[in-house]
């Protein structure tokens, strides 16, 4: 009888904890406030993405949704406190598309499709902003406005106006792609 009451008191405490564990447990699990994203790029981000890739023509490796704090950092030389000031301002920005060198993944200019969203003004100021930062730091910034489709020779101009070294094109002669 003594080995049996002396069982109980051992089980007795470890299933309160186990169900406490389990408890605490499922309500982390319910507390998290994400559900996932169906897809990565928007329909225009994803169509304008093959049309980059090709208009790039195998030259870089096109990376989308780059946070804009993984392309560029404060300079060095500022105080602590202003240095966290322009990391903050950085920080939850990303950019449409990057591209990079295919064999060290060096960054060469980034891309940003421009929708309508780009005409209110906090989005006017933020391009501004971002237009400066990477002009500063030397990385060619492009600007592309959201189209129905694209002419491969014209985005293949608009990337070399903006900076973007590009070769011959080896490119498909696609006229018009969507």
């Amino acid at each position: 009888m003594d080995a049996i009451m002396g069982l109980l008191f051992l089980l007795i405490p470890v299933g309160i904890l186990f169900l406490i564990i389990k408890k605490l447990d499922v309500a982390g699990r319910r507390s998290a406030p994400y559900e996932a994203r169906k897809y990565l790029f928007t329909r225009a981000e994803r169509s304008f993405f093959g049309v980059l890739e090709s208009a790039v023509g195998g030259q870089y490796r096109v990376m989308g949704k780059v946070r804009v704090a993984d392309v560029l950092k404060p300079r060095r030389g500022l105080n602590a406190s202003d240095r966290t000031r322009a990391l903050n301002r950085i920080s939850s920005k990303h950019l449409d598309f990057v591209l990079c060198a295919p064999d060290t993944m060096a960054i060469v200019a980034a891309v940003e499709l421009d929708d309508k969203s780009h005409e209110r003004p906090d989005r006017a100021r933020r391009d501004e902003f971002l237009d400066a930062a990477f002009a500063a730091a030397g990385i060619p910034l492009v600007h592309i406005p959201v189209r129905s489709g694209y002419a491969l020779s014209e985005l293949r101009e608009r990337l070399a106006a903006g900076g973007v070294p590009l070769q011959a094109s080896h490119a498909p002669r696609t006229s018009n792609m969507q």
